[in-house]
């Protein structure tokens, strides 16, 4: 008698979203000096009814949440593991912006090694192309 196949946890994530018959989900990546670009893809990419999860802090921007050095590493660290979840959670990657720098070039691989497709505002930029 053969044994059920066991499902991974990606492969549960995806019959759970189709059986909750969700959009497809995209996630915006890109440095946050490309916050104002994130704010148009989000419109757009709702507009065409995708659910989008992208950046929530701008840790380039002041503000008290960061303003102390070891806090603001800390939450770095943080915020990084949170953006990488969303990677996880997403269909599919949007990278945003002119300029890929480190932490968005580890996330794309990131995402690349997950097989989630990745599409860029500036495909130029794409550091596999």
């Amino acid at each position: 008698m053969p044994y059920p196949q066991l499902l991974t946890p990606e492969e549960k994530l995806a019959d759970a979203k189709k059986l909750l018959s969700l959009p497809r989900i995209v996630v915006i990546c890109g440095s946050t000096r490309f916050m104002t670009e994130m704010n148009e893809a989000d419109l757009r990419e709702t507009k065409a009814g995708k659910i989008v999860v992208k950046p929530g802090c701008d840790m380039k921007s002041p503000h008290e949440l960061w303003s102390d050095p070891v806090e603001a590493e800390a939450l770095k660290v943080r915020l990084d593991d949170l953006h990488r979840a969303k990677i996880r959670l997403a269909d599919e990657v949007l990278a945003v912006g002119d300029y890929i720098g480190d932490s968005t070039r580890a996330e794309i691989a990131y995402a690349r090694s997950l097989g989630k497709p990745v599409r860029f505002t500036h495909p130029e930029v794409d550091p596999d192309a």
